[in-house]
């Protein structure tokens, strides 16, 4: 019989060992979230922290306690934008890294 591993210990143990994919798993998590699924965003920076820094390290860097922190990123979280924006700040500085927005035109529009 085969043994199966976690998808989300596939994804901390490729973060550890794999700087370019960690910083595409933050990227895709704010690029998720602007998309317009808030939810899969959360899930996936919630993967990211815990797979680099960690939530009590977080904790520590935005004097917010780490239940609160693990809540805000969790399925039924309701995170406030200050918080948030914040939190993709703190991550971006530690992993050495400045996300832009970039527009583009959909449909003719601009």
């Amino acid at each position: 019989m085969a043994v199966t591993k976690s998808f989300r210990d596939l994804v901390q143990r490729r973060v550890a060992h794999d700087p370019s994919f960690a910083t595409a798993l933050l990227r895709e998590g704010v690029d998720t979230m602007l998309a317009g699924d808030v939810d899969a965003g959360k899930a996936i920076l919630r993967d990211y922290i815990k797979a680099t820094i960690g939530f009590e390290k977080l904790a520590d860097a935005t004097a917010m306690p780490s239940k609160s922190l693990i809540r805000m990123f969790g399925p039924r979280g309701n995170p406030q934008a200050r918080n948030l924006f914040g939190i993709i700040f703190y991550l971006q500085r530690q992993a050495g890294i400045e996300l832009h927005v970039a527009e583009h035109v959909v449909d003719g529009r601009s």
